[in-house]
Order: C-alpha cells, then sequence, then structure tokens
C-alpha cells in the first residue's frame, strides 16, 4: 500500500448558528417566542426594547429609534383603520379561547390559563370532611391514588393494600367498604371496577319515582350492551313494557357519566394566542401578524459605545453579545416575514372559506404554498405547526386550511375538509326515523357533484365521531 492523494468532488449543507437559531425559532408557539425573547433580554445586555430606549435616553432619540418610532406610528395608524372596520363583524367572533383586550391598543387578544382543580385533590377534600377514623382514611387515600383520569380503578386489590402502609394487615372487605363510600363522592360513579356498575351507582342515587329508573337497573343487571344495541320495540318486547318507556329509560341512560373522572382532568386549560389575523377591508380579505409574532428589539446604544473604551476582555464580551443581539433581532424578522407571507397565501386561497363556510374550503398541500410562496417545504411544515390564525369564523391552526383533493363530476376538485362539512349537512337535516346510511350519503353526494367511495364516506364520519346510521336511528 503506498500513500496516495485522491480528488472527490460532493455537496455538504452546513448549518450555521444563525441558521439554526432562526429555525427553531420559526417553530416555536407564539408563546414559547415569548419566553424566548424574555430570556434573551435577561442575559444579554446589549438587547433591549424600543420602549425602554426612549425612557433610558429621557427622551433623546438616535435615528434607529426614530425609525422604529415612524414605523409604530404608522403601524398604529393603520390599527386604528382596522379598528374601525372591526364593529362590521366583531359580534360574529368567536371570543373562545382567547380573551379580547379591553385597552384599545389594537384588537390583540391575550391568553389566560385557568388551573383546573384535579379529581384527586377534590376527592381528598371530600375524605377528609368524612368521620372516617385515621385507618379507614389512610385506605381512602390510597384508593384514591390509584383512580385513573376517568376515574376508574383498574388495579388490583392487592396493590391498594401494599400502598395504604399501616403496621396491622389490611382486609380486603376493610377496602371494600372505604371503596364503595367514595363511589358516593361526587363525581358520582368513581372508584368503580368497571362501566356496568359505575352507571348502576349512579343510576341507584336517583329518586326512586324516576321515571326509566327501575328499566335502567334491570338492563346493567341483564348486560348493559346486549340490550341498547337492539332496536326499541324488540327490548319493549324482552322487558314487557311499551316503547314510549324504552325511550324513557334510554334518554335517562345517557344522562349518566361513563367516565365521571373525566370532567376533573388535571391538564390547565390551554389558551391559543393567534398568530396572525385575517380581516375584511373594503371588500378585500386582508392579513396583520398578532403582536407576539413580531416582537420588535433594538440594540442598546449605551453598551455598544462601551466597546471601543473597554479593557480587552470586557470588548470580547460585549462584541459577543452584540453579534448574538444581532443575529436574533434578523432571526425575528425573517420568522415574521416567512409567517405573514403563509398566511397571507392561505387566506388568499381560502377566502371562499372565510366567506362562506367549510364546505367552500379549497384543497391545498404544503408543497403547493411551498413553490407558489418560494419557501422550502419544510419550512412551511414549521411554520404552520402551532401558529394560529384568527378569523371571523373562529381561530384555526394553519393546518386546518390544509386538505387533500377529491374529484368532482364537473372535473374540478373539492376538500375533503368540504366533504366532511357537507357530510354534516345532510346528517343535520335527515330523517331522525331513518338517517342516512353511509351508501345513502355517498348517493346525496353524488346528486351535488362529488363521487366517492362509501369507505370514504364511512372514515369521514367516524373522523367526526357521528354514529352509523343505526345507532342514530335508536338515538332518535
Amino acid at each position: 500500500m503506498k500513500p496516495a492523494l485522491q480528488l472527490k468532488l460532493g455537496q455538504q449543507l452546513t448549518l450555521t448558528p444563525q441558521l439554526r437559531q432562526a429555525i427553531r425559532l420559526l417553530q416555536l408557539s407564539s408563546i414559547e417566542l415569548d419566553l424566548e425573547i424574555t430570556a434573551a433580554l435577561e442575559s444579554n445586555p446589549l438587547l433591549e426594547r424600543p420602549e425602554d430606549q426612549v425612557d433610558a435616553d429621557d427622551g433623546e432619540s438616535g435615528p434607529e429609534e426614530i425609525d422604529d418610532r415612524a414605523a409604530t406610528e404608522a403601524e398604529s395608524a393603520d390599527e386604528a383603520d382596522y379598528s374601525e372596520l372591526e364593529d362590521d363583524w366583531s359580534s360574529d367572533l368567536d371570543m373562545t379561547p382567547s380573551s379580547r383586550r379591553d385597552d384599545g391598543e389594537d384588537g390583540e387578544y391575550q391568553g389566560a390559563a385557568a388551573q383546573a382543580e384535579g379529581l384527586v385533590d377534590h376527592l381528598l377534600w371530600q375524605l377528609g370532611l368524612s368521620t372516617l377514623s385515621p385507618r379507614d382514611r389512610a385506605i381512602g387515600v390510597a384508593l384514591i391514588d390509584a383512580l385513573e383520569d376517568d376515574g376508574y380503578l383498574r388495579v388490583p386489590i392487592e396493590e391498594v393494600r401494599d400502598a395504604v402502609g399501616l403496621p396491622d394487615p389490611v382486609e380486603d372487605d376493610e377496602i371494600e367498604a372505604v371503596r364503595h363510600l367514595i363511589q358516593h363522592f361526587d363525581p358520582i360513579g368513581v372508584a368503580s371496577r368497571d362501566l356496568a356498575e359505575c352507571l348502576l351507582i349512579q343510576a341507584r342515587t336517583l329518586d326512586a319515582d324516576t321515571p326509566g329508573r327501575d328499566l335502567v337497573q334491570r338492563w346493567i343487571d341483564e348486560g348493559l350492551e346486549g340490550i341498547v344495541r337492539q332496536p326499541a320495540d324488540r327490548i319493549a318486547q324482552k322487558f314487557g313494557c311499551d316503547v314510549d318507556a324504552v325511550q324513557t329509560a334510554l334518554d335517562l341512560l345517557r344522562s349518566l357519566d361513563p367516565k365521571p373522572g373525566s370532567q376533573w382532568s388535571d391538564t390547565p386549560t390551554e389558551y391559543v394566542v393567534p398568530d396572525a389575523i385575517a380581516y375584511k377591508r373594503l371588500g378585500r380579505w386582508e392579513v396583520r401578524l398578532g403582536s407576539g409574532s413580531a416582537p420588535k428589539l433594538g440594540i442598546n446604544r449605551h453598551y455598544q459605545s462601551l466597546i471601543g473604551s473597554a479593557g480587552r476582555d470586557d470588548a470580547g464580551y460585549l462584541r459577543g453579545q452584540l453579534q448574538e443581539a444581532k443575529w436574533l433581532i434578523r432571526a425575528l424578522e425573517t420568522r415574521a416575514d416567512t409567517l405573514i407571507r403563509v398566511a397571507r397565501y392561505i387566506v388568499d386561497h381560502q377566502s371562499a372559506f372565510l366567506d362562506h363556510g367549510p364546505e367552500a374550503m379549497r384543497p391545498l398541500v404544503l408543497r403547493q404554498v411551498a413553490e407558489d410562496v418560494g419557501l422550502h417545504e419544510s419550512t412551511v411544515s414549521r411554520v404552520t405547526t402551532r401558529k394560529y390564525l384568527y378569523t371571523p369564523r373562529g381561530t384555526f391552526e394553519f393546518k386546518y386550511f390544509f386538505s387533500s383533493a377529491l374529484s368532482t363530476e364537473g372535473g374540478g376538485e373539492a376538500s375533503s375538509t368540504a366533504i366532511q362539512a357537507m357530510i354534516r349537512r345532510l346528517i343535520d337535516a335527515e330523517n331522525p326515523h331513518k338517517p342516512y346510511s353511509d351508501a345513502r350519503l355517498v348517493d346525496e353526494l353524488k346528486n351535488e357533484g362529488v363521487t366517492v367511495a362509501r369507505r370514504t364516506v364511512a372514515k369521514y364520519r367516524e373522523a367526526m365521531n357521528i354514529p352509523s346510521s343505526s345507532e342514530r336511528q335508536r338515538a332518535g
């Protein structure tokens, strides 16, 4: 073997620190972006908000600040024009989950998080009010801690016994006695082993003269699932009662809660802060960014001026912080520009949806946006994830406006979102006693110029959590 030189030609993509930072900021939600900026302001003395600069200079404005102020004034003028138009459609806005600001600044929406009380805390509070011995209370704590999010107790009794942690052995009947007590806490039916036990506890707590109560209890005792799937007339014949009594019992059964713990979820309520706002102005749909998506940062001129007079180490530190500040400002500008370009494209493409609703939604895929806007498909994917558009029809994630295309008889295309909306409209208007089967829905859609397969209709119906025709008939 002899040493030799070899020449190879190839391509390699190198992600610079600036590019990595831009990509990372692009995929952050508006709330995460605010946290990122707050952390940067605290750690980098060269960064500041423009309003902080005005206060620090006692009103003396440099050229950069004058430009920022002019831009702010221009934006405020635009926002004033926008606020005049707001009244035309503000009554139609869905204000949930964001709450409207009432400070009159710019029509933005600020989120507020509300921490819901957890199921465990709620049950422990009731346990503390019960007149139980310390031994039974320890058993109750072990039982409550073993509950799942939906309120059911699915762990073996041995695990509960081991979790009690008392010096004296705990008997199974002691655990069962405390469990039955907890089942009557609020919400009724928690700590049940299965659905039948959960519903039976709830039915038994109803007044004895509640219409349908006795029949519901008989159904549960004799196997609930095998009964309620039968037609009402067959159930009436089996239990020796009329159809009206069966319908009353079915209504009562549906009023019971099959997952009593779900309403006490420990997960905090999440509120959406819109990244862009779509509004109609002079008959044309326009888009503007939310203030959280276009934060304004500047360079602190005081610290920048110290670089020339500082010592070597301090000057090197300040130069590094200055470079990082410039990178961040540039990355934020790029993020805002990319966001508004994609938002404007979506609004222009889906203007029919904004005017007429889901049935007018047009097909749209990431590749199409990337080609038309001049971005990479992965960039469009990042900018449409966890980014929200506020419209007169509600607040939607950017991804909501993307859907596949299905051919129509006229040679055009319809989006899957539009077809789902058509299916829902047909089902809402059907005769509840003779609901449409999936095959009949296919025929109805074909009459409207949309040809889809029966399995596609079934898939869309299930995706919208709409029961089958036989289940809808029993419910009707």
